[in-house]
């Protein structure tokens, strides 16, 4: 970053501040190779302590140059063609020649909480890259002290080819190396701590029996049971080298060896390269990226992946303003995820279940009724009953399960990591559950409409009145049909609160009220005219035969199977979900 000052004297200065990688390429040939040279040796020391460094330089400016610049500088950002490319240019003729002033080292201490942070989302199965513009020393020792590399890593590599061709053979000898790492079991239970190796690979000194290979490659369920947190690889990589892996012959190479690590830590990379590492993965993997940043330079790689996080601090709003969540500090994103995301996660599944259950019931209901009205598209059910259905009966019960259920508390989602692992791998929704919905809205549908059916046909009232009529029969399944999702969605439903009870049982009571007004207490005059009027009066009339409550309850009786089965699953769930491991999980309930 650099900007152009005027002192009171008229002379003209520009002052930069930046990476020392990009800072040294812009100095005045001039420049006192001592003084290039011991800068050089400060900010090696002050990187190996973990501080992070900046390099600053000046420029003296004629009048006359800047004047003319300046011009150039508002043609470049009033065109309407390649603009970027133009300032670019622009800003490059600015900055260069510059003298070196030296470098500065500050101290970013670690927020409260990254550590155990970080640690508890590898063990939740999330991969975490680090795309930084620190040096590599820098890097590499704050990644230690966030635990994100660890001791017990079989291998820690770093990439810093300078040309195309060197990063290519790095990266195919480090696949090759991490294949065979990660390929071998281990000889024996117990072993002795493994060797870390931090290695700089070149072709003239690789040598692929310098690495540990005794680690499992299991599938994914048992690679979360088995191998131990802080065992595996890690890649270290600079933004030079970067540059070149990032290219169309090498990214999927690099997005290969990648994907075989636990950590991946990306250094002195810049924000567009930053974006292009998240694009590389939207791309190639069929995975959710999240990026989180505090600073300006974290704006692209926010807006590029799938959920953007900004942290609000001293770096400014920008990562704010450009972020779908915003955090005050980084341990946050833990509860994020594993908490409010997990959740989310379960509360839209089951949402996604009961909506397409009761609306197959629905459905299909009148499409059994079909058959016996000569498939007239006459509808089993009242109009006015049916626009009520996912208006009023049956929408607030569904929203309130999405807004307020949860199978465990924060506590323990937060304790046990590894409860984020089904919403993973799409456990709780997927193709088989959708076709469960729909079978079990089939099954509720066959028993919604023959029980009735069959228990009014050619029946009597103690009256000796008929009860085998169209009202009737209406009146009798859609009543069925609204104890039924309504019993559903309260077995479903696994966290109780005040709202919950009072939408569901609400929900019952609503229609049983709207029944009665409707069919009962408003004049005949209004319903006159439409389809509504042949079911004046049966309310009254239809649940003082025993045939209604005998239908009600044979039809609660054969649904009575998915009630228990889920209420047994929801209530063993609830006691062994936290404690429970995802390979008994899958084999216990999927």
């Amino acid at each position: 970053m650099s900007v152009v000052t005027r002192n009171s004297e008229g002379k003209i200065r520009l002052y930069c501040k930046g990476a020392d990688t990009m800072v040294m390429q812009r100095l005045n040939p001039s420049t006192s190779r001592l003084l290039i040279d011991a800068t050089n040796t400060h900010l090696a020391d002050f990187a190996n302590i973990g501080l992070r460094t900046l390099c600053l330089a000046y420029r003296d400016i004629d009048q006359a140059f800047f004047e003319q610049w300046i011009k150039k500088q508002h043609e470049a950002a009033v065109s309407l063609d390649d603009r970027e490319k133009k300032l670019d240019q622009v800003y490059e003729e600015m900055e260069k020649d510059m003298i070196l002033l030296g470098a500065t080292a500050i101290e970013d201490k670690l927020q409260e909480g990254v550590p155990d942070t970080i640690a508890h989302l590898a063990e939740a199965n999330i991969k975490i890259w680090v795309l930084t513009g620190d040096k590599t020393e820098t890097a590499i020792n704050i990644a230690y002290s966030c635990r994100l590399l660890t001791d017990e890593m079989k291998e820690i590599v770093v990439i810093d080819g300078k040309t195309e061709e060197e990063v290519e053979v790095q990266l195919k000898h480090t696949k090759a190396t991490f294949e065979r790492i990660l390929d071998v079991p281990a000889t024996s239970p117990i072993s002795s701590p493994p060797r870390v190796e931090i290695e700089t690979i070149h072709d003239d000194d690789f040598n692929p029996h310098s690495y540990e290979h005794n680690l499992v490659n299991p599938t994914v369920v048992e690679e979360m049971e088995r191998i131990p947190e802080g065992d595996g690889v890690s890649l270290v990589i600079n933004g030079e080298s970067l540059g070149y892996a990032l290219t169309p012959r090498l990214e999927k190479t690099f997005l290969d060896v990648a994907t075989m690590c636990m950590a991946v830590i990306c250094c002195r990379v810049t924000p567009l390269q930053k974006a292009l590492v998240v694009d590389l993965v939207k791309r190639n993997k069929k995975a959710v990226t999240l990026s989180i940043g505090d600073g300006a330079n974290d704006v692209s790689m926010i807006k590029t992946a799938h959920i953007g996080v900004g942290i609000s601090g001293q770096e400014g709003m920008q990562a704010v303003l450009a972020s779908d969540y915003s955090i005050g500090q980084f341990k946050y994103l833990e509860r994020l995820l594993l908490v409010h995301g997990r959740w989310s996660y379960i509360r839209m599944s089951k949402f996604l279940r009961y909506f397409f259950y009761k609306n197959f019931t629905l459905t299909l209901t009148m499409f059994w009724y079909s058959f016996f009205c000569g498939y007239s598209a006459m509808t089993v059910f009242d109009a006015i009953m049916i626009a009520c259905y996912n208006l009023f009966f049956t929408a607030l019960p569904v929203l309130s399960m999405g807004i307020f259920d949860q199978d465990v508390d924060d506590r323990y989602s937060m304790r046990y990591p590894k409860l984020y692992l089904p919403g993973q791998f799409n456990l709780f929704f997927n193709m088989r559950i959708f076709i469960y919905s729909v079978l079990h809205g089939m099954f509720s549908s066959l028993v919604i409409f023959f029980v009735p059916y069959g228990a009014l046909y050619l029946a009597t009232d103690y009256n000796g009145k008929d009860l085998n009529d169209y009202a009737t029969l209406a009146y009798t399944t859609f009543t069925a049909l609204i104890v039924v999702v309504s019993g559903q969605i309260a077995f479903d439903t696994m966290y109780w609160t005040g709202i919950s009870a009072f939408v569901i049982i609400g929900s019952v009571v609503f229609y049983f009220s709207l029944a009665f007004v409707l069919f009962e207490a408003i004049p005949t005059s209004w319903l006159a005219g439409t389809s509504s009027f042949v079911s004046y009066g049966i309310a009254f009339k239809t649940m003082t035969t025993p045939h209604f409550w005998f239908s009600i309850l044979l039809v609660s009786y054969f649904l009575e199977i998915f009630l228990r089965k889920n209420m047994l699953k929801k209530e063993i769930l609830k006691k062994k979900l936290a404690i429970i491991t995802l390979k008994n999980y899958i084999e216990r309930f999927f």
